[in-house]
């Protein structure tokens, strides 16, 4: 039996039937296109993301939002009628979910008097959140306790590095993020920001650097320079990416060859969600893996 229930959003960029394996209720993120909305459903309907990639294609630009604390709220008693809960967010530095699900909680609490819920932000997205659930999963299928596993969840998700890099500045641009004539100039001449996430779950661009091979470089000398025992790393490392597989099998044989600890089995590829990927665009890269804790 389980100690506790342990829960998460669609924006740990997991396969669901992954999510359903490991027992991991997920509250999904919507997203919108010329007033349709579409759940971001983590391929729980294989057609989803073909279909967004399409969407995309077609020059559709689509729109998203947080969760609301109503959603969060109706999520939340189906769990606790269960049992105690662990729920983790996407970074409260790029949504205001957090806000609305830690609000939900609380107004739960008084009605459960004998149940246990808290909500922990991420600091993270993608699948490096995903990455942080995934090993909570396993303190918890281990036997951990509740305290237990939240004090790990608090202790490290500053440890979890995210890196990453868009190759469409077009993104960024529509929000606001990007001047036009920046965007035009880094496209023209193949300059790609290396991004990262910082302590306050923000992200920030920190480096430019020109030509996609050189970025893919830099993004596994980000990894040597961070890891926990630079090249001598065996934690867990994953890639993700948004309709760019060659470049997300290139840093993983790039990972394979600099790490002597890391088989090519043991680096994970996972596709980058529809709600991420709204933001930062197709042909984006991503590496997460453990590291020296983030300061800046």
């Amino acid at each position: 039996m389980r100690n506790f229930i342990l829960s998460c959003e669609s924006t740990v960029d997991l396969p669901y039937s992954y999510l359903e394996k490991r027992e991991l209720p997920v509250l999904f993120y919507t997203y919108s296109v010329d007033g349709k909305e579409y759940t971001d459903d983590l391929g729980k309907d294989p057609r989803s993301l073909p279909n967004f990639y399409h969407l995309l294609a077609g020059g559709a630009i689509p729109s998203t939002s947080q969760i609301n604390r109503f959603r969060y709220k109706e999520f939340f008693e189906e769990l606790l009628k269960q049992g105690d809960v662990i729920h983790v967010t996407l970074s409260s530095g790029i949504t205001g979910s957090y806000a609305n699900a830690a609000a939900a909680a609380e107004e739960l609490r008084p009605e459960y008097p004998d149940r246990k819920i808290t909500v922990i932000d991420s600091l993270g997205a993608c699948s490096g959140y995903g990455m942080l659930i995934d090993i909570a999963a396993d303190m918890r299928d281990a036997g951990k306790s509740f305290e237990e596993t939240e004090k790990w969840l608090l202790d490290n998700r500053l440890h979890m590095h995210y890196q990453f890099y868009p190759t469409t500045m077009d993104y960024f641009k529509r929000s606001g993020r990007v001047s036009g004539p920046a965007a035009t100039i880094a496209t023209i001449l193949k300059i790609f920001p290396l991004m990262r996430f910082n302590a306050e779950g923000r992200i920030i661009a920190y480096e430019k650097v020109r030509g996609l091979k050189n970025v893919i470089r830099k993004t596994a000398e980000a990894m040597a320079e961070h890891a926990d025992g630079g090249k001598d790393y065996s934690g867990r490392c994953w890639i993700a990416h948004s309709n760019c597989i060659e470049d997300a099998e290139e840093l993983r044989s790039m990972i394979v060859k600099d790490f002597k600890n890391l088989r090519r089995e043991d680096i994970k590829i996972f596709d980058i969600g529809t709600i991420i990927t709204s933001h930062t665009g197709p042909g984006t890269l991503a590496l997460f893996f453990f590291g020296d804790e983030r300061k800046i």
